[in-house]
């Protein structure tokens, strides 16, 4: 007769959302935000997976507007840039005015946390610095529907240029919370993010470039 009995599977418990304010970096461990194990598995993905679907975009939809002559060699590079330079802006207002929201009810608080907060308490949570992949193919499904209706045939430019935009701070930002600062020009931008998470995070929201902070106002002050 077997008498062994497997422990039973101990769970952690919903880690409580927190505000801006009262959230303090801890460089080990990770948060659990579902109860259910599908959706709490769904928060966490591996880099390459966003990067992997949102270049392939950009490369898939500059060689179709291309190969079937919706485009030229010229404008494509043109949409391409300024599909780029709005993903910038895009990047700055959503990390300034959507992931940093004022948090005055517990609705938005558990919002906030869920979405950015939990990335200020476990900033070296490298699992959770991209969404999941099937958010990411409907990111790119709804880009491709917003631009394509929006602007016509040119929309296979400007999204090629805003998804890999988008690929590009991911990257940015997984480097800087996972690898040590560079010894050269690039370490500016482990320095600049490290502000905005480490001395006050009403400043400095931009990560992929810091031309929106110097625009409107949110660079850092130096010494």
């Amino acid at each position: 007769m077997n008498t062994t009995s497997e422990a039973p599977e101990i769970i952690a418990p919903v880690t409580p959302a927190k505000t801006p304010e009262a959230i303090k970096p801890k460089h080990k461990g990770s948060a659990r935000l579902f109860e259910n194990p599908v959706l709490e598995r769904l928060t966490h993905t591996h880099i390459a997976g966003p990067l992997t679907i949102f270049f392939a975009v950009a490369a898939v939809s500059l060689y179709y507007s291309l190969s079937q002559g919706l485009l030229t060699g010229l404008s494509a590079f043109g949409l391409f840039l300024g599909g780029w330079f709005l993903f910038t802006l895009a990047e700055y207002l959503m990390h300034r005015f959507v992931y940093h929201m004022n948090t005055n009810t517990p609705r938005k608080a558990k919002f906030q946390y869920t979405m950015h907060g939990v990335h200020h308490e476990f900033p070296k949570d490298k699992t959770r610095l991209a969404m999941p992949p099937i958010l990411t193919v409907f990111v790119a499904s709804l880009l491709f529907f917003i631009f394509r209706f929006t602007f016509g045939n040119a929309g296979f430019g400007i999204l090629a240029g805003f998804v890999f935009g988008y690929a590009l701070y991911l990257f940015v930002h997984y480097a800087i919370h996972m690898y040590s600062p560079p010894k050269n020009f690039l370490k500016f931008w482990w320095h600049h993010h490290a502000q905005h998470h480490y001395r006050q995070d009403e400043i400095a929201f931009g990560v992929s470039t810091t031309l929106w902070d110097h625009i409107v106002g949110t660079m850092p002050k130096k010494k």
